[in-house]
Formats: C-alpha cells, structure tokens, sequence
C-alpha cells in the first residue's frame, strides 16, 4: 500500500517471541489496525517546548521491539501494519495537510489508524481526516493542558478541532489547573468543553469519538522524557484503564500517543511505558468484534 509523502520503515530488529515481530511493513493484508509515524516537532518548538519529540515515533518503535509477547495466554493481537512515516513539509500547514491524507487513506482502506508523533498539534489534522468520514465527532483526551490556543503551535488542537472540524464536545482528563490559563480555561468550558467529568468505565457520550494521549499527561517521576514534564500527573495504571477501555470502545475511531522526547528520556523509561499503552490498547482493540487478523488465503 503506497501512501503519498510518507516513506515505508525498516523495522529495527526485533527479538525472537516478542511483539515487534507480528507488524507488517510490506502490505496491510490480514490487518485491521494501522501505525502511521509523524516525526515532526515545529509546533512543539512554537510553543517552546523541549525539542525532540520528533524522535518518538522511532523510539516508539525501537521500545515494542524489545517489549510485549508476540503470544500472550488468553487473547490474541488483531493484525498491525506500519505505514510508516509522514515526510514532512515546508511548514506547520503542509504537514498537517499530508497527515490529514495518509490518515484518510488508511481509514478508507478500512484499517483503525493509531497515530504516533511528534507534537500534539498533529491531533488536529489526523482527527480531521476521521471527522471528515464520521459524523458529530466527539473527543477524550489524557492531557495536561487543554491545548486550546488560539496561535499555531502544540497547544492548539482541539480549539481547532471544535471550530474547523465540528467536534462537539471534549473531555479532558487529567489537566494540571497550575499550567492552563484563565483565558484558555474560559474558552475551553464556554464551547462545552469538561474536566474530568468521565470515568474510564462510564458510558463515553457521542457515537463516533476520538482518543488521544499526551505523555505528558503522566507523572514526571516515571516519565520524564515528555516534551513539558508534568510534577504532579497521572499514575501509569490509571491512564492503562483508560486506554484499554478505549481500545475496547467500538465508538473510538481513532487513537494517538504523542509528545514522547526522547532526548530527556533517561534510558529509555518513557518510551517503555508508551510501548505499554500501546499494547494495552491493543490489547483492548483485540476485543473488538473483527478485529483478530483476517485470512490471507
């Protein structure tokens, strides 16, 4: 499957039984799910964040290879295809125009993309592609900011998902009051936007929803390879709960992990732990009617 203006990966080596060695790189057939890697920090950098999490979807990869059962006892994983990376653009614009693409192509094919990147602004244009093919999007995500900034840049996504894109609520999970502005924090509650409000085992509202996860959402003591380390965040088990359910959840339509930088990250632990959430999510998506690899004959 060609995808324009993204470039096929050679997968590092992976080590024998382990997880890794079940991703396909040469054609999607027998997958339903789809990675896509945009490794691209600019808006990261408009916003002044640690440079660097343009490395996350490399170091992302590199982590499953050395962590997660290709076999585990009592599921088993639907099939995973990596379509690679997005080559980026000139700019912040073009970029997020060949994530929209890829990301559409991939839906179209009929695989359940998970985006890994890169800065959160590219939850915009990878949202949008998924908005552009379901109806009254909805969205969760596990952040420690609301990201709802008005100037291009990392912290601008769901403000522009809300106004260009017609997503009809959000729900922010685990937001630090201590780095969100009163003008943001307004904005956000005045377009319907809640704190809080759901419980990873509740009834999620809406029908068609997205998922995203910051990194930066977790507790800086066992993540601090983020692009803006978080002193008081969430505990690894509780963000798991919620990205299991959300892989479960045959409303979630799409699902990022972002703002991994590896350079701050003390060997490796960060990107271990994402590793880790990915697979849970898996883990729940294997639960998901249809979702077991498809016969290739």
């Amino acid at each position: 499957m060609e995808i324009q203006h993204t470039r096929r990966m050679q997968w590092p080596k992976t080590q024998s039984g382990r997880f890794g060695s079940l991703i396909k790189t040469d054609s999607p057939e027998g997958c339903t799910v789809a990675l896509l890697g945009v490794p691209d920090d600019t808006g990261v950098a408009l916003n002044h964040g640690n440079p660097g999490a343009a490395q996350g979807p490399d170091a992302i990869r590199v982590a499953i290879t050395r962590y997660g059962t290709s076999e585990p006892d009592d599921w088993v994983w639907p099939g995973v295809y990596d379509a690679g990376d997005v080559v980026t653009g000139a700019d912040l614009t073009e970029t997020h125009r060949r994530v929209t693409h890829a990301a559409g192509e991939l839906i179209d094919a009929g695989l359940f993309p998970i985006m890994i990147g890169g800065g959160h602004d590219l939850t915009f244009p990878f949202v949008r592609a998924t908005a552009e093919r379901y109806e009254a999007m909805n969205g969760i995500y596990l952040d420690a900011h609301l990201d709802v900034r008005d100037e291009e840049g990392s912290g601008m996504p769901f403000r522009r998902l809300i106004e260009q894109c017609g997503v009809k609520r959000l729900d922010v999970i685990g937001l630090n009051p201590m780095v969100n502005s009163r003008e943001h924090t307004r904005w956000f509650h005045s377009h319907g936007g809640r704190v809080d409000a759901l419980l990873s085992h509740d009834e999620w509202p809406g029908e068609n929803i997205f998922f995203s996860l910051d990194m930066d959402v977790i507790d800086a003591a066992a993540a601090p390879g983020v692009s803006a380390q978080n002193p008081m965040g969430l505990a690894v088990s509780d963000i798991a709960q919620w990205v299991f359910a959300a892989g479960a959840n045959e409303k979630i339509r799409c699902f990022d992990i972002m703002e991994l930088c590896p350079p701050k990250d003390h060997e490796g632990r960060t990107a271990r732990i994402a590793a880790h959430l990915l697979l849970t999510f898996l883990k729940g998506f294997a639960s998901r009617p249809g979702a077991r690899p498809r016969s290739s004959s």
